[in-house]
């Protein structure tokens, strides 16, 4: 508790391009909704991690009983295992965006945010993914680094900051009762200030894609990027039943500007087009939800024509980074895409700055 007349302590939440020592992951399993597509996605998870680790450490959440088998198939594709850290915790799904810790800075000394995760607002079950990071951290996986448990919901895919006390947000998701029902929006606002040490909050009104069971988490339609960029997703089809709501979500991008009063440079993201499952249904396809990790942006790919586009238009977004495409289209088979599988562990959590 803090002593009366002290100081606040100064918070700053890292922006995702600044310095990482890891990317966080929660290895797909057969108790998963990933048991049909197993191999398939399995086989992703393993070509991302010989991408990810030419540029950061990570720590991988596994099954216990799959522990020495994870490491074997990773081991003979040549993976610098000095650099993998695999930390045995039970999962009921594999988006660590969102049940992973959020990290922030106090006083310049790292502390992981522990919040409180629901399934999406209740929608599926989550009593494993809730308690991850607590268990990663009882199992060493962040040395030295403090972890506080947050009591409520707040999901990693449903913010972005620029590190300089802006955070883009949509209030589809963070004022959706099925999160925090208690909490007005200004109770959310003001917490978001306290924990995260925002200044500015940004509140999307429209933006949503069909078939996403986020309700409209921010990494799926619009991301704030170096030197005052946002990155959005645009649909060009006047036919496309998403049209006006992202037209509408576009021109209030426009008139939005950051804590210093500054306006951005908007980025436009090209529309997949419809992207379908077997039975026909929508699927959430969407550019923005690439994942940033050091000098490096790995973009999905859809097997789709706009594919080359949208590395052209991330490499506008971040002149000087490596780009990578990674192909994405098992992932959206469930509901989310590169972004929503990771989450960045920034400098300080594995390793000392100095």
């Amino acid at each position: 508790m803090q002593e009366a007349g002290a100081p606040s302590p100064e918070v700053r939440l890292p922006a995702e391009w600044e310095p990482q020592d890891a990317i966080l992951l929660t290895w797909p399993h057969r108790d998963s909704d990933w048991a049909p597509l197993l191999e398939e996605v399995t086989q992703l998870y393993e070509g991302l991690v010989t991408v990810i680790a030419d540029y950061a450490d990570l720590i991988i959440a596994v099954p216990e009983a799959e522990l020495d088998v994870i490491a074997e198939r990773l081991e003979a594709m040549s993976v610098p295992m000095e650099f993998v850290h695999l930390r045995p915790a039970p999962s009921n799904d594999t988006w660590a965006r969102d049940h992973g810790p959020i990290t922030v800075l106090e006083n310049g000394q790292v502390k992981l945010l522990d919040f409180q995760f629901n399934g999406w607002g209740n929608k599926f079950e989550h009593e494993h993914d809730n308690a991850l990071t607590g268990i990663l951290h009882r199992d060493g996986a962040f040395p030295e680094v403090p972890v506080e448990r947050q009591d409520w919901v707040l999901e990693g895919g449903s913010i972005e900051v620029d590190g300089r006390g802006t955070l883009l947000t949509t209030e589809a998701c963070l004022l959706n009762p099925n999160r925090n029902p208690d909490l007005s929006r200004e109770e959310i606002e003001h917490r978001l200030q306290q924990a995260l040490g925002v200044r500015k909050v940004n509140w999307l009104k429209h933006g949503h894609l069909v078939g996403d069971d986020t309700d409209s988490h921010i990494d799926t339609l619009a991301r704030l990027c170096p030197n005052n960029v946002i990155a959005y997703v645009q649909c060009d089809d006047p036919e496309d039943e998403h049209f006006a709501e992202l037209r509408a979500m576009a021109l209030e991008l426009a008139e939005m500007t950051d804590a210093e009063g500054r306006p951005y440079t908007l980025v436009p993201l090209p529309w997949p087009g419809p992207v379908l499952n077997d039975e026909d249904e929508r699927l959430p396809a969407t550019y923005a939800n690439f994942l940033v990790v050091n000098q490096a942006v790995l973009v999905p790919q859809y097997d789709c024509p706009s594919d080359e586009v949208a590395l052209e238009q991330i490499t506008q977004a971040f002149p000087g980074y490596h780009i990578f495409g990674i192909p994405c289209s098992v992932l959206i088979e469930q509901g989310g895409s590169l972004h929503c599988i990771t989450m960045q562990l920034p400098e300080g959590v594995l390793y000392d700055p100095a």
